[in-house]
């Protein structure tokens, strides 16, 4: 490694940037691993997507299917879009880095005598990690072009070369590609999150640290532990309660007439 790079940071410079990796590696496989998980916000998702492509195969007018897809698309594009402003403002920021480096000698709590490599190297970090999120969110937003197409050619409610295990197939994998394009967009979101973490660092080191440990926080919770999380559990659990009971009724009912005939 250069020297001039190495002497562009301090030690604790360094190791708060070694500790935003390794959160943020750390909570992307942890998260990864429960995905499937019943106690977490993408795997009680996945659930609500299946039943959705379930019941989609019932119906005849799939209109309103195709407008969920559409608006979860304009999602995507409206991060796209809004990413590529910040990119914007950020490469006019590496040309004003004399007029920035005096505005942050100015604030009471940012780290003493910032130098210009330093402050370059800041923002071309923050520049990656938003070409990142805008790579994220067009591959989300072409994977849920790919969930229209999918929309489109499901089998008719008629159609009679349609079997029971080809459908719900069906209703599996469409499931798992909108699974795949909501995970596209929770990483370019989470990308967000760490990008407000990294704006920390040029205050100072230690409220990078914090802020960092303050983001993977937050994501836990929401994504482990939120109420959101706990009423979509809760929902889930008692529709496939209601299903158990109406399959047990319809069983018992069908046992008592032919008994009886």
């Amino acid at each position: 490694m250069p020297e001039s790079l190495m002497m562009a940071f301090s030690w604790l410079d360094w190791l708060a940037l070694g500790w935003f990796f390794a959160c943020w590696a750390w909570y992307y496989e942890y998260s990864r691993r429960r995905q499937r998980s019943k106690r977490c916000l993408a795997g009680v998702m996945h659930g609500y997507r299946y039943d959705w492509m379930r019941r989609l195969l019932g119906r005849e007018a799939r209109i309103a299917d195709a407008t969920i897809m559409t608006h979860l698309e304009r999602n995507g594009a409206f991060f796209a879009s809004s990413t590529l402003l910040i990119l914007a403002a950020l490469f006019g920021l590496m040309g004003t880095t004399e007029r920035a480096l005096l505005v942050l000698a100015d604030l009471p709590f940012a780290a003493s005598s910032p130098s210009r490599l330093g402050l370059e190297l800041k923002l071309l970090l923050l520049i990656g990690l938003f070409i990142y999120a805008f790579f994220t969110f067009t591959w989300s937003m072409r994977q849920y072009n790919f969930c229209a197409i999918l929309i489109g050619s499901a089998p008719a409610a008629d159609e009679k070369d349609s079997t029971p295990g080809l459908r719900k197939m069906f209703a599996i994998q469409a499931a798992n590609v909108i699974d795949l394009a909501a995970n596209q967009f929770n990483y370019g979101l989470r990308a967000y999150y760490f990008g407000l973490a990294l704006l920390a660092w040029f205050l100072h080191p230690l409220a990078f640290i914090l802020a960092t440990a303050g983001v993977v926080g937050v994501l836990f919770r929401r994504e482990f532990h939120s109420k959101t999380l706990k009423a979509l559990a809760a929902g889930r659990d008692l529709d496939i309660t209601f299903r158990g009971i109406l399959q047990h009724e319809e069983t018992t009912s069908e046992s008592l007439k032919s008994q009886n005939k």
